[in-house]
């Protein structure tokens, strides 16, 4: 794994963060931690380019810092700072050195490291709650974007047949690979790849990416669908919604629920 670069964003009362994060994540940043006056933002040195974050708080009246954050810091960093996170009374996830929690169906251990899928950002959270009501059983099942691996092992322990993982960064390949051996899951195939390329068929494909990567994706999605299927997307803005719900109903998807918080949301589709 390469060192990162940690960008530190002073927040000022007119700033939101959400629509912030959203910025920087179009600018190649994939993890982030607030520490109430900050926005902590990280990105793999391999892939830092100081043109495309100076471009995204630009107007915005705020100033950043950058500095390098050896690997080994990054891990004492998450270590010292990461709670489990309770998705209501269905699933719990949580890192190596918190207790296992009992009092939930679904209980899931995760290293994070610098792989986005933790359950505190509001769209894993809110991918997590949307997974609760739905039926994996016996389902085929992609998730794109995978990150921490966290949706493709819940999907897994809700009775999924086959899974498929999918992300284009080899630090989250290795991630959910270790992360899917502490789950002790078997069936996940997790691939490197930049794009939603496979001629495999789903009954199920998680999206929690953007909205440009979903709409580059989104045909070749639903070629992968099962008839009936299911899409479940997040990793979007409410402004995000009106152009994503447009693009999915060009391809026939009808939309079926959507849930919402702190300016982001998770949609449901059905391809019948």
């Amino acid at each position: 794994m390469n060192n990162h670069i940690l960008i530190t964003i002073l927040l000022t009362s007119q700033i939101d963060s959400n629509m912030l994060i959203a910025k920087l994540v179009n600018a190649g940043l994939d993890g982030f931690e607030e520490t109430g006056d900050a926005l902590l933002g990280y990105v793999d040195e391999a892939h830092f380019n100081e043109e495309d974050v100076a471009a995204a708080v630009d107007g915005l009246g705020v100033t950043y810092t950058k500095s390098l954050l050896p690997k080994q810091n990054w891990n004492a960093l998450w270590e010292s700072n990461f709670e489990p996170v309770l998705v209501d009374s269905f699933c719990s996830i949580r890192a190596w050195f918190h207790p296992a929690n009992d009092t939930v169906p679904y209980d899931i251990e995760i290293t994070p490291k610098m792989s986005f899928g933790t359950g505190h950002h509001a769209t894993t959270y809110l991918m997590v709650k949307q997974m609760q009501n739905m039926d994996f059983l016996g389902k085929t099942v992609a998730d794109f974007g995978t990150g921490t691996g966290v949706l493709a092992i819940l999907a897994k322990k809700l009775g999924a047949l086959n899974v498929l993982a999918i992300d284009n960064e080899e630090y989250s390949i290795e991630n959910a690979t270790e992360n899917v051996e502490k789950n002790g899951c078997n069936n996940i195939d997790i691939r490197l790849a930049s794009a939603f390329t496979t001629e495999e068929q789903f009954n199920i494909i998680l999206a929690n990416i953007n909205r440009n990567i979903i709409i580059d994706n989104l045909k070749a999605m639903q070629d992968s669908m099962t008839r009936p299927g299911i899409l479940l997307l997040s990793g979007l803005l409410l402004s995000d919604e009106q152009e994503i719900v447009i693009q999915c109903l060009k391809l026939k998807f009808s939309l079926i629920n959507r849930q919402e918080k702190n300016n982001w949301i998770t949609l449901q589709f059905s391809l019948p």
